[in-house]
């Protein structure tokens, strides 16, 4: 179809106005897509406490729940998360099964999955096996593990208080359970975990010193004595079934 001069003209007006309506149209309905989309979720969350910050007093102080869970626990997923943020393949994992292939890891990111992922299970752990209602003699399957094992509790309570009080620098003190069902008290660096070694960690005690110091300053063995009071048996023993 032949164009007149007057058509010609009238489209060679027309055809840049609409390319750019077009084209802004693309620009802000992109732009409103953008900004409606989710922002991108962290696999990795904090726990709240199931209790109190002073709940545990006059056992473990307030002001050193509080410090050690929102600022020492947040910053262990904090930095977990940032680890994982372009890596999808570790992203889907959970906490535990990053923590025991550390192995397969790049050196640098083995080192920050590690300590930070090591602090993030040691710690969600840690909140949940204390109570306010926690403390006195051992119940439950718990109570027959420390029997046959370390001779009764008093004894038990001995070999572990001992053997967090030795820990050099920081680290934890734990009751662990191998793979034949064999009992041991052993303690870790830093914020290692059992798994890393191919143990489960029935329980354990943090023996880093913001756990503490504010407290106790450096007297550890005296805050090993007095976490007695707020253990929380009943959890223990759900974690002896896993």
């Amino acid at each position: 179809m032949n164009l007149s001069k007057r058509d010609f003209l009238r489209a060679a007006i027309i055809a840049p106005v609409a390319t750019s309506l077009i084209s802004n149209s693309f620009v802000t309905a992109h732009t409103r897509t953008t900004q409606n989309s989710p922002a991108p979720t962290t696999p990795f969350t904090l726990p709240a406490l199931p209790y109190d910050f002073a709940a545990l007093e006059p056992h473990i102080d307030a002001q050193t729940m509080q410090l050690h869970h929102d600022r020492h626990h947040k910053t262990y997923v904090d930095n977990l998360n940032k680890a994982v943020l372009d890596k999808p393949f570790l992203r889907r994992l959970k906490p535990e099964e990053l923590i025991r292939n550390t192995r397969s890891l790049s050196p640098a990111l083995r080192d920050t999955i590690r300590n930070n992922g090591g602090g993030h299970v040691n710690h969600t752990m840690f909140w949940r096996i204390m109570s306010p209602q926690g403390g006195g003699e051992p119940v439950g399957e718990i109570a027959r593990v420390i029997r046959t094992n370390f001779g009764g509790f008093e004894n038990f309570k001995k070999q572990f208080n001992e053997t967090g009080t030795k820990r050099f620098g920081s680290g934890w003190v734990w009751l662990t359970r191998d793979r034949r069902n064999r009992y041991s008290i052993i303690s870790t660096a830093n914020q290692d975990n059992p798994m890393m070694q191919g143990l489960f960690p029935v329980m354990g005690n943090d023996v880093w010193e913001h756990a503490y110091y504010l407290k106790y300053n450096n007297r550890r063995a005296d805050y090993l004595n007095a976490w007695w009071n707020v253990v929380n048996w009943d959890e223990v023993n759900n974690r002896l079934r896993l």
